[in-house]
Parts: C-alpha cells; structure tokens; sequence
C-alpha cells in the first residue's frame, strides 16, 4: 500500500495544477492591445522551445542508441535507455507546461493589478504553482514507476531516468539563459543607457524578445533544472537503502517523504494572502516547512524503527530555508548588501561592478557552512543513506518554492505588458510591485536550486562511490596522496571556470548581435522620432539563433568529459566530481548572488534613491545589472546542473568504466 501512495500523490499534484491552469485562463485577458502584446511573447517563447526540442531530440536519440548498445556490451540493463527517454520526456514536458501557462498568466496578472494588487499576486503565484506542481507530480511518478517495475534492478535503471532529466535540463538551462541575457543586454544597453528610453517601452525592438526571455530561462529552464534535482534526489536515497538495507522500509521511504512534501506544498499554497507580498510568499514557505516536518515526523514513525532518518530529512529542509533566506539578505533591494552598490554606483560603474563582486563573494560563506553542518550531521544519524535524505528534505517542499521563483517571470512579464499598453501610472507601480518582488523570489530561487544541487551532487558522488565498490567487489582507492585522484580534483575544479567562460562569452557573442540590431532599427527606422515602428520579430530570431548555436559545446562538454575519465581511472573520476562540485558550488552562489544585487541595486535607484531614474548613478548600475545579467542568469544556474549531470552521467556509465577502466 505505501507503494502506491506516492503516485497517487504525484496524480494529485497534476489535477491541483489543472485546476489552477483552469483558474488562470478563466480571468480576463484586459484589451486587444495588451492581448496583442501576450501572444507575441507567448509565440516567441514557443518557438524558440519548438527550435530547442529539434536539437535536444537529436542529443536524445544519440544517448539512447548509445545506453542500448552499451547494454550489450557491459553489465547495464536495457530498460535504462527506457528510463533514460522517459526522464528526457517528463523534464521537457513540465518546463514546456509550466512556461505555455506562464506565457498566458502573464496579460491576465496586469489586467488584474488594474483592480488590485492582491489580484495580480495570486494570479502570479498560481502560474508559478502549477509549474511547481507539475514538476514534483511528474518526477514522483516517474520514480515510482520505474522503482516499483524494476526493484531487484532499480537502481541500475533509474540512474537512466536521472540521466535523462539533467541532459534535458542542461540544454534548457543554457539555451534559455543565453537567450534571456543577450536579449536583455541589448534592450538595456541601446534602449535605457544610449536612447535614454524606460524599460519595457514599446520603441525598443529587442523588448519582446527580453520578454520571452524570462519565461525561457526563468520558467522552462528552472522548471527542468529543479526537475532533475528533485528525482536525482530521490533516485540516490533509493539506491543507497537499496545497497546498504539499512531499515526496513528504507527504499520506500524517501519516496512516501517526497510525496508528504507535495501535500504540505499544495495545503501551504493556500496562506499565500495579504497584501504586504514578502508576507504572503513567505508564509506559504514557511507554512509547507512546518507542515511537511510534522507530516515527515508522523511517516518516520509508522515506517522506520527509529528517527535517525527523520533528523536527516530535517537538516536538510533547514539547510534549504537557510540558504533561501541568506539569498535574500544579499539580494534584495531592501538589504544593505544591494543598497551599498547602489551607493557605490554615485562614483561610476567601476565601484559598482567592484561593490557587486566583493557582495558575491561574501555571500558564499554561509550557505557553504550551512550545507556543511547539514551534510555531517545527517551523514551523522543516518550515514550516505543520511545525505541522500537531506537532499530530498530540502527539495520536499519544491512544490511551493518553485511556485515563488516560477512567480517573479510572470510579474516581470506583467510590468512589461502595463508599459506597453499604456496602462497608467497607478496599474504600473502595482505591477513592478509585483516585479520587485519577483527579482527576488527569482534570486532566492536561484539560491536554493544551487544548495540543492549541492547536497544532491554530493549524494550522488557517495552512491557513485558505494555502486563502483560493490561491482568491484574491493575498495577504492581515495587517498589524497594518489596522483589520479588529484589529476581529477585538480581537472573537476576548472571545470566550472571552463564552462562559465563559455556560457558568459556566449552571452556576448550573442548580445553584440542583438546590439548591432537595435541600434540599426533606431538609425534606419526612425522608431525614436515616431516614423517607424520597431521589428520584434527579427530580434527575436536573432536571440533564437545565436542561443541555439552557443548552447550546444558546454553543454556537451558535461556528458563526454565525465565518460574519458571514468574509461581511464575510477578514482581520478571521483576526483572530478569531488572538484567540480566544490569548484562549481562555490562559482555558482558567487556569480548568481553577484547577479541578483546588481539587479536589485539597480530597482533601488529606479525607485528613486540616489537620483533615480536617468541619473548618473542609474547609469551606472544599469552597466553594472548588464554584467550581472550571464553571471546570475545564465553561468550560475546552469552551473548547478553541470555538477549533477556529471555525478549522474558516471552513475549510468558505471558499467562501462567497470568493464574497460577499472
């Protein structure tokens, strides 16, 4: 009976996210022009998934031929290109739901920020629920299905479902953030520093594309990233029970906690209410923590022998809510942290890039420390089987915290929109109310998918570890002073360096087209003395293409790297992903909170501090937002996925490295 509990969970999930679809599309659409305006951000945002999914399919196809072949020729069942395929489907499908949903709440969140503002966050909020929703539903179905088809091979095969979802999650991550920021960039550069114009006004040609941009990184791309953070999560809790038997009940447990985590999202959704914002978000959060402790509590009871797993569980849930709320602190346009680069843009962009990176680097101390207390105590009560559990503590609420990340590209959107059709002052300060909020939100989105991907990596690399012994049938060698394993760290370590650079330097490849564009629209169009109007359309290709192009090498780089040196060395391969996951943990945090208070520094300023709009400050943290925009939106995020993938990547491939490496 425990068995079945979770899919019918995962069941309810969708049906909850259904109605909640249903509920968004049922509210007005406001005027012909503001509907007008939605469905160029929503075509533009479908087909540059419709030109992505051509390409991930090929990589898709590739990968399963492969695991096929390999499944004669080593010791890896064939049913782990089956999950392999089924992971890829799941990931893509809920990034596409949730974005198409998104793109269709947005028109209906400014329309209902005219009446009020509480109407345009609940209309926010539930768009970003039901990408929360469907994430967890299909990723706990997934699991299940697949564990309770295959248990005696289980863990062999669900690897390939992991494997699955982080491929797809890489693509979708990478292609979207350089998609979103070169975009970006190009509106902000030539629109509010050279033209001098508002953010988000109709006369800038790249501002569609910018919009489509936050629903393909911020809802597509999130929504896949934490997608394979949540079953990577479940996947290496199930194979440690699996490998160590440690409790009766042990292999059924993560996926009956994973699914209390659901019902504590969906019952918590409902104390999202008020009007103070941070409030409302904040109480669902906290809400779905407490209620998912008390729901884990009475589980552990009725399932384990002791609570050893239950303190694990919990450590890892306020591991999560520790580097949520640090995020905030140095992201928020109401903290000191952004509000000092803000001041320190008074004396040019210099001081405000130098103010930013100083902030991000500071900010790495305490989610490492807590991710730390975190790992060893669990590991403490519970052993590897422990880690793996706080890995799918922190991710049991995900339901509601994707919510309020999934929540800031719709604001973003509906601020967009009340400018563009003109809305008046009154509905344009309600909704970049709610846009302030959701930079936030995003930010503390962004910090917790890092966190997560954190522990889940360092899961993944002890089940790696406890895998490779028992198909060995001996030790492997970890010592430090072993010339491989240092060979690995060292290599694993620059890999987060090599992949930034090639996703920012995408980024501006990228961006310098989009430039060049809008700057030509203004000289030959003549948008800015009204004789003209701006071509989003050719913007929008233009940000399609050179995404789509850049995407692929650093992106693959994550499936091929991992592959040669597991083929020469076991242990320099566990010295890869230790080093890169300690490189990339720390990279990540910096680059994605650096980001998040350029961004915010730059709102402070906008509202009216330090000269506001137009001034010489703004300027300056308008340069300072432009930098920020890869590092927070593009390297960072998609660094947390490059860690994960490789750890599962070695784990599907373990056959293989088993029967040619050794």
């Amino acid at each position: 009976m425990l068995k079945i509990v979770p899919i019918v969970i995962g069941f309810i999930s969708l049906f909850v996210a259904a109605c909640l679809a249903l509920y968004i599309l049922k509210k007005p659409a406001g005027s012909k022009k503001m509907q007008e305006i939605s469905e160029a951000i929503h075509k533009g945002a479908i087909t540059f998934l419709n030109e992505e999914y051509k390409i991930i399919a090929i990589f898709v196809a590739i990968v399963t031929i492969a695991l096929i072949a390999a499944s004669f020729y080593t010791d890896m069942p064939w049913q782990t290109a089956l999950s392999f395929l089924t992971g890829a489907i799941f990931s893509a499908l809920a990034g596409n739901i949730g974005m198409r949903i998104a793109t269709m709440a947005n028109v209906r969140a400014a329309e209902a920020s005219k009446r009020e503002l509480r109407e345009g966050l609940i209309i926010a909020f539930s768009s970003g629920a039901v990408m929360g929703l469907v994430v967890v539903g299909l990723g706990i179905i997934g699991v299940t299905t697949f564990f309770l088809l295959f248990k005696e091979n289980a863990a062999s095969i669900l690897f390939g479902f992991g494997f699955g979802a982080s491929g797809i999650a890489l693509f979708a991550r990478v292609g979207g953030g350089i998609y979103t920021k070169s975009a970006d960039i190009g509106a902000d550069l030539v629109g509010k520093v050279e033209a001098g114009i508002p953010e988000d006004d109709p006369r800038n040609p790249a501002v569609i594309a910018d919009n489509v941009g936050d629903n393909v990184g911020d809802v597509a791309g999130m929504g896949a990233d934490l997608f394979e953070s949540y079953a990577d999560s479940i996947i290496s809790a199930i194979t440690l029970a699996l490998i160590a038997a440690v409790y009766s009940n042990a292999d059924v447990y993560p996926l009956v906690i994973a699914g209390l985590g659901i019902v504590a999202s969906i019952i918590s959704m409902l104390f999202v209410r008020g009007k103070n914002l941070y409030a409302a978000l904040r109480n669902g959060l906290f809400g779905a923590a407490v209620i998912f402790a008390i729901l884990a509590f009475i589980a552990t009871y009725y399932m384990l022998s002791d609570f050893k797993p239950y303190y694990a569980v919990l450590m890892g849930l306020i591991d999560g809510i520790v580097i949520g709320l640090t995020t905030e602190y140095f992201t928020s346009e109401q903290r000191k942290p952004a509000q000092k680069i803000a001041e320190a843009a008074q004396t040019g962009a210099a001081t405000d890039i130098l103010q930013g990176l100083s902030i991000g680097m500071m900010s790495t101390v305490i989610p490492i420390i807590s991710t730390c207390v975190a790992m060893v105590v669990a590991y403490e009560f519970a052993g590897f089987y422990g880690v793996a559990l706080a890995a799918v503590g922190m991710l049991s609420t995900l339901g509601i915290s994707l919510a309020t990340d999934c929540y800031g590209p719709v604001a973003d959107n509906a601020a967009g929109i009340a400018e563009m059709a003109g809305l008046g002052e009154e509905t344009r300060k309600r909704a970049e109310a709610l846009d302030a909020v959701g930079n936030t939100t995003a930010a503390m989105g962004k910090g917790f998918a890092i966190g997560s991907a954190a522990i889940t990596a360092l899961a993944l690399i002890f089940t790696f570890v406890e895998k490779a012994k028992e198909m060995l049938g001996k030790e492997i060698d970890l010592n430090l002073t072993s010339p491989y394993l240092m060979t690995g760290v060292f290599i694993g370590a620059m890999l987060p360096f090599l992949f930034s650079s090639m996703t920012i330097g995408a980024v501006g490849r990228a961006a310098e087209k989009m430039v060049n564009e809008v700057r030509r629209q203004f000289r030959e169009l003549g948008i800015l003395e009204g004789k003209g109007k701006p071509d989003y359309e050719r913007c929008v290709r233009i940000a399609t293409r050179g995404a789509l192009r850049e995407m692929i090498l650093p992106s693959s780089m994550a499936v091929i790297i991992p592959i040669i040196i597991g083929i020469w060395k076991i242990e320099a391969l566990v010295g890869l992903l230790a080093g890169a996951t300690a490189s990339g943990f720390l990279m990540a945090i910096f680059l994605a909170n650096a980001g998040g208070a350029w961004d915010n520094a730059k709102k402070y300023i906008e509202a009216g501090h330090f000269g506001g709009k137009g001034s010489f400050a703004h300027k300056a943290a308008v340069v300072g937002d432009t930098v920020g925009d890869p590092c927070k939106d593009t390297a960072g995020p998609s660094l947390n996925i490059l860690i994960k993938l490789m750890s599962i990547v070695s784990l599907v491939f373990l056959p293989l490295f088993i029967q040619f490496g050794r």
